[in-house]
């Protein structure tokens, strides 16, 4: 099965999610970062997963108009989401229910939320002060869920796929 993984990303937690998800999953799996290729071609692939960051409280830009232009063609596809954010438990939930729309969340066969990082060090200085600020972080935290990265391969892996997509 041919699947493509699109995602956006910040400071590159969301494409090293997005490596890391690559190596899990069957097939061949082709990786495209919306800041390199904002509409790539859908037509080939099975299966879509799709992966955003959380930048100053919401997904990217680049997702929301991906979404925009693509989401009836989602519907029609196998589909995974995953979100990259700092925020745990009822929190991060509701910024994956933010960030991808019902109808889509609803369709989608995996959903991920794979933790998230500060690289302050990569950081200007404007967001290395609302870090400060917001989440009290001065240096590079790393709270990436590797093993909730391998729990999604497995549900899309073993997932049957629909013959009506």
């Amino acid at each position: 099965m041919k699947t493509i993984i699109v995602f956006s990303t910040s400071h590159g937690t969301t494409e090293k999610a997005a490596q890391l998800l690559q190596e899990q999953l069957k097939g061949e799996v082709e990786l495209v970062n919306l800041k390199k290729c904002s509409n790539p071609n859908l037509a080939s692939y099975k299966s879509i997963i799709l992966g955003s960051s959380i930048y100053a409280g919401s997904v990217k830009s680049r997702v929301k108009q991906f979404l925009k232009q693509n989401q009836s063609l989602l519907m029609t596809k196998q589909l995974g989401l995953f979100l990259c954010c700092m925020y745990e438990g009822e929190k991060s939930k509701k910024q994956f229910e933010t960030a991808y729309p019902k109808e889509i969340r609803d369709h989608a066969i995996a959903k991920g939320l794979f933790g998230g990082e500060f690289i302050v060090s990569n950081m200007n200085f404007f967001e290395r002060q609302i870090v400060k600020k917001v989440a009290g972080v001065t240096s590079d935290v790393s709270n990436l869920k590797v093993d909730e990265i391998k729990r999604f391969a497995e549900i899309f892996n073993t997932s049957p796929v629909n013959p009506k997509l």
